[in-house]
C-alpha cells in the first residue's frame, strides 16, 4: 500500500511544470497589463502634448493671420504713400517742365534779343518817301566789291558786308547758269545821293527827277543792301534791262539769295525799275515771292518780324 502513494517530492516534481507554466503565463499577463497601462499613459501624454501643440499652432496661426493683416494694411499704406509720392513727383516734374519751358522761352527770348542787337534795325525800313536817314547814317560794315563783278572798274562799289556773301552767291550762280549779270551801282552815301539827285533835277527837271530818283536820306542805296544790276548788250544803259535773260533769271531766282525787286510795275513810289534790287533776307524774300507780294505792300510791323532772320 505504501508503494501506491506518491511522495511529496514526486508530487512537487509532477506539479512543477504546471506551476512554471502558470507562473510564466501569469507573469506574461502581468507584463502585458503593465505594458498596456504604460501605453495608455504614453498615449495620454501624447494626446495632451498634441492638444497643446494644436492649441499653440492655432494661437500661432491666429497671430500669423493678424500679422498678415497688419502687413497687408501696412503694404496698402505704403502703396498709398508711394502713389502720393509718385503724384508729387509727377507734379514736380510738371512744374519743372513748366519752369524748363519758361527758362527755355526766356533763354530763347534773350538769345533773340542778343541776335537782334547785332542787326541794324534800319535795314528793313521802307525808306522810299516813308522813312528818312540823316547824313550821318553809314552802314557799320561795307565790303569793296571785287572788280570781276563790276560792269565798270572806273568806280569802286561797296556793299553791306553781312549781305555780300548772298550777293556773291547770286552772281556766281547766274554765271554758272550762263547768265551775265554785273553790278552797276551799290552803296551811296547821303552826300552822293544829294549830288546825284541835283544833277538829275538839272538835267530832267525836278518833277521828272522825283519820279525816278530819291532825295538824299530816302534812297535805299544808302543802306548798303541795294544795287542796280546791268548786263551786256545795253551799251551801259539800264533801260531795256527787263527785256534781257539776266532780268528774267533774277525774277525766277533772286529770292533764293534774299533779293527782291524794290519798284515793280504799278508801285506807288517810283517808276518801274527792273534793275533796282534790294537784299531783305532769304526768309522774307521767299515769302514775298511765294505770295506774289511787293516789299512795299507789307505793313512795316510785319516786315520787322523778319529782321532777326535777315542773315540766316
Amino acid at each position: 500500500m505504501i508503494e501506491n502513494h506518491l511522495s511529496p517530492v514526486k508530487v512537487f516534481l509532477r506539479l512543477l511544470p504546471f506551476g512554471l507554466t502558470f507562473f510564466v503565463f501569469g507573469g506574461g499577463i502581468i507584463y502585458a497589463f503593465l505594458q498596456i497601462n504604460k501605453l495608455e499613459k504614453d498615449l495620454n501624454i501624447l494626446t495632451i502634448e498634441f492638444a497643446s501643440t494644436t492649441n499653440s499652432f492655432s494661437v500661432n496661426s491666429n497671430k500669423l493671420s493678424e500679422n498678415y493683416t497688419n502687413l497687408s494694411k501696412q503694404t496698402k499704406g505704403i502703396s498709398n504713400t508711394l502713389n502720393d509720392a509718385q503724384q508729387n513727383i509727377n507734379a514736380v516734374k510738371t512744374q519743372v517742365g513748366g519752369v524748363e519751358q519758361t527758362v527755355g522761352s526766356i533763354s530763347g527770348t534773350v538769345g533773340d534779343l542778343q541776335k537782334l542787337s547785332k542787326v541794324d534795325t534800319q535795314l528793313l525800313k521802307k525808306y522810299s518817301k516813308v522813312y528818312f536817314m540823316n547824313e550821318n547814317y553809314t552802314p557799320a560794315h561795307l565790303t569793296v566789291v571785287p572788280e570781276e563783278y563790276l560792269y565798270s572798274a572806273t568806280r569802286q562799289e561797296q556793299f553791306l558786308s553781312e549781305s555780300w556773301p548772298y550777293l556773291q552767291n547770286l552772281l556766281n550762280s547766274a554765271k554758272s547758269s550762263g547768265v551775265t549779270i554785273y553790278i552797276k551801282s551799290g552803296y551811296r552815301s547821303f552826300a552822293e545821293q544829294k549830288s546825284l539827285k541835283s544833277s538829275y533835277s538839272v538835267m530832267y527837271g525836278a518833277g521828272t527827277a522825283n519820279a525816278f530818283s530819291a532825295d538824299q536820306g530816302y534812297s535805299e542805296h544808302q543802306l548798303g543792301t541795294t544795287l542796280d544790276f546791268i548786263t551786256t548788250g545795253l551799251n551801259g544803259n539800264l533801260t531795256g534791262f527787263d527785256k534781257t535773260d539776266s532780268y528774267q533769271w533774277l525774277v525766277d531766282n533772286a529770292f533764293r539769295f534774299g533779293f527782291v525787286l524794290s519798284y515793280p510795275k504799278g508801285n506807288q513810289y517810283y517808276v518801274y525799275e527792273p534793275w533796282h534790287w534790294r537784299y531783305v533776307g532769304v526768309k522774307l524774300a521767299t515769302y514775298l515771292h511765294d505770295n506774289n507780294l511787293n516789299f512795299y505792300d507789307m505793313d512795316q510791323r510785319e516786315i520787322d518780324k523778319y529782321l532777326i532772320n535777315m542773315f540766316d
